[in-house]
C-alpha cells in the first residue's frame, strides 16, 4: 500500500543526507530497498522504521528523531 511521500524524504533532504549514509551508518540490517520504498511511502514494518530512526539519529549524533515525525501512518 502507498500512502505517500513521508516526513523522513524531507529530513533526509534537509539534512542533506542519502539512501547510501543511512544505510552506511546503521548498525542493523538496513538495505537501500528498504530505505527507498519507507521514503517514496511504501508500508515497510514498525521493526524497518525502528532501523531507519536508529540509523537517522546515528547520523545526527542524537535521538532527535522518533517514529511519529518520520512516519505518519
Amino acid at each position: 500500500m502507498d500512502v505517500g511521500p513521508q516526513p523522513l524524504d524531507a529530513i533526509l533532504k534537509s539534512l542533506g543526507l542519502d539512501n547510501e549514509m543511512l544505510v552506511k551508518q546503521s548498525t542493523q540490517q538496513l538495505t537501500f530497498k528498504q530505505v527507498q520504498k519507507a521514503r517514496t511511502g511504501h508500508r515497510v514494518s514498525v521493526n524497518i522504521q525502528q532501523k531507519i530512526v536508529s540509523a537517522l539519529n546515528a547520523c545526527r549524533g542524537d535521538d532527535q528523531y522518533h517514529l511519529g515525525n518520520v512516519f505518519n501512518y
